[in-house]
């Protein structure tokens, strides 16, 4: 049975589809889905594109790689790169998003790899997702204002710093100081994170220190924001600005 064959069914099974309810879902008959799974016919470009979409897979990973790791593992090696697959489905077929709370978070660089860590994640659904996979992650001090400890951001998994866009912000997972949330910019092949807090200075991360990248989906509030801290925002915003309108006074041309 060839890879492509081995795949389809796999993947269909994790997402707990008969093949008429699959074929229905991917537009196609369920014979010709059968054919697809046996081996008895190949899937045309225009097919694997739709496989590849609905998977939220690269087609080069579903033609050449062997899928059914992913009953062990939840992610397979692509060159540097990982792909995560959507273990976590509820009833209904819909990715359900893991939570990963403030104890969690603590163990997370050194259990991200492990399935049953993974597995034992609470987790949530929200219905206006878009394609992907998210996981939640805790927002701990006040580096990223208005998000306070205790919130939430709901990240979509990235698979390289290519898909990184600058000034966007990231949940970053990191050797050496594990989670973090970031305004994220590149420098010199490295990325450079930014606070929103501006009593919190740029420093730059080392590619070799990612060990996972999520773009920032939503936030989840668990507390009401204070009058006070949005006050004290728009202050930090004001002197930010102030300091910027020095700087470029300052280099003004035909400035005494």
């Amino acid at each position: 049975m060839s890879k492509i064959a081995k795949n389809i069914a796999h993947l269909r099974k994790l997402r707990r589809l008969t093949q008429e309810q699959f074929a229905d879902e991917i537009g196609i008959k369920k014979s010709r889905l059968g054919a697809y799974e046996e081996s008895r016919s190949s899937p045309p470009i225009e097919m694997l594109i739709v496989l590849a979409d609905y998977f939220n897979l690269p087609i080069d990973i579903l033609v050449r790689r062997d899928l059914t790791l992913s009953q062990d593992i939840p992610f397979i090696e692509v060159g540097a790169q990982r792909v995560l697959f959507p273990i976590s489905v509820d009833e209904s077929n819909q990715d359900l998003i893991e939570v990963v709370g403030i104890k969690a978070s603590a163990g997370y660089t050194e259990g991200y790899g492990d399935p049953e860590f993974i597995e034992e994640l609470p987790k949530m659904k929200l219905p206006f997702m878009p394609p992907g996979k998210f996981r939640a992650f805790p927002i701990k001090g006040d580096s990223m204002l208005p998000l306070r400890e205790g919130s939430f951001v709901v990240g979509r998994f990235i698979d390289g710093i290519d898909q990184i866009v600058e000034g966007n912000t990231y949940i970053i997972v990191t050797l050496s100081d594990g989670i973090v949330y970031k305004r994220v910019y590149k420098e010199d092949g490295n990325l450079v994170l930014h606070s929103d807090n501006s009593f919190y200075r740029p420093y730059t991360l080392p590619i070799t220190e990612i060990v996972e990248l999520w773009e920032f989906t939503c936030s989840i509030n668990t507390k009401e924001f204070e009058q006070e801290a949005i006050e004290n925002r728009a202050i930090l915003q004001a002197i930010k600005e102030l300091k910027e309108d020095v700087h470029l006074l300052k280099r003004s041309p035909g400035r005494n």
